[in-house]
């Protein structure tokens, strides 16, 4: 056995799929690979968190069935702890981004035999101010629209919930000023958005840039001028870029370890879908700071 004592996380309202019937097979293979499994079913927001932060020292492995906003509050729960156990993610959500990222079976029970037969690998993690994120940190449009989904089609469509409240996003975008501070340059900009990636896809789609990697130690910036141009509309439409030429014109691009980002006002931030603070933002990346089960050579 890899690991001995396994911590079992599990949100029983995550997406738009009863996982229920899922538990007991989960439950099977993680008895045969563990010693000792302790089970919690999340009740209230930031529970997760709490849990995480509490118990996550004493576990080798945590295993989170929930959707991306579950993987978010664990995250911000063990990013901080000196001793941190290994994670698996078992996708119950409605995008499961990061999970997508890791090459993780979108089938709950395919992926825990998978993760179970899997490897480790190291997994950069962003700071924001005293908060973490795994797959993105953004602001403007990309924020916006997580504002704009409305709960009743998140339900109904999934996924496709976070394209219509992308459309909606784009008829009624503001642009912004910014200044951005890294690498001892400033930027100063007009923007529609800003995306920091680490993970590679957004709202269960595959982002149009190729160079994020989770495991390179540095932030992916992309600062969309104009949300009238065409990579605005690729990127909220989940689609690939038109060319290179065109996202190169359009977008500007940092390759950073840290920066600093302000507005003129105060900016919603979004990371990881989850809506709770605001800019300014000091960012930095957290090299390899997370491990994570990935299948066998599909990292």
């Amino acid at each position: 056995m890899k690991y001995k004592k396994g911590l079992f996380l599990y949100n029983g309202n995550a997406g738009n799929q009863d996982i229920h019937p899922l538990i007991g097979i989960i439950m099977r293979t993680l008895s045969r690979e563990l010693e000792e499994v302790h089970v919690y079913q999340t009740s209230y927001a930031q529970h997760a968190k709490e849990l995480c932060r509490t118990f996550g020292e004493e576990f080798d492995l945590v295993i989170i069935l929930g959707g991306d906003g579950t993987i978010h509050e664990c995250i911000n729960g063990l990013s901080s702890l000196l001793k941190r156990p290994t994670l698996a993610i078992l996708p119950g959500g409605t995008c499961n981004d990061f999970s997508r990222s890791l090459n993780i079976s979108q089938n709950i029970e395919m992926a825990i035999e998978e993760l179970m037969r899997g490897e480790e690998v190291p997994v950069d993690i962003g700071k924001v101010n005293e908060d973490y994120f795994l797959n993105f940190f953004g602001i403007g449009l990309v924020a916006e629209a997580s504002n704009n989904i409305r709960p009743e089609e998140k339900n109904i469509l999934g996924k496709a919930s976070y394209l219509l409240s992308a459309v909606r996003t784009l008829k009624q975008a503001n642009l912004f000023f910014l200044k951005i501070e890294a690498d001892g340059k400033v930027i100063e900009t007009q923007a529609a958005m800003v995306l920091v990636a680490n993970g590679k896809y957004l709202g269960g789609k595959l982002l149009p840039f190729q160079a994020i990697d989770y495991m390179d130690g540095y932030l992916d910036v992309f600062i969309i001028k104009n949300p009238n141009f065409q990579a605005a509309k690729d990127i909220m439409a989940m689609r690939k870029a038109a060319s290179d030429e065109i996202m190169q014109e359009e977008v500007i691009y940092q390759r950073v370890k840290e920066v600093k980002i302000t507005a003129e006002e105060n900016l919603d931030v979004d990371m990881d879908g989850e809506i709770y603070t605001t800019t300014p933002s000091n960012i930095k990346m957290l090299p390899g700071h997370l491990r994570f089960l990935t299948p066998v050579g599909l990292a």
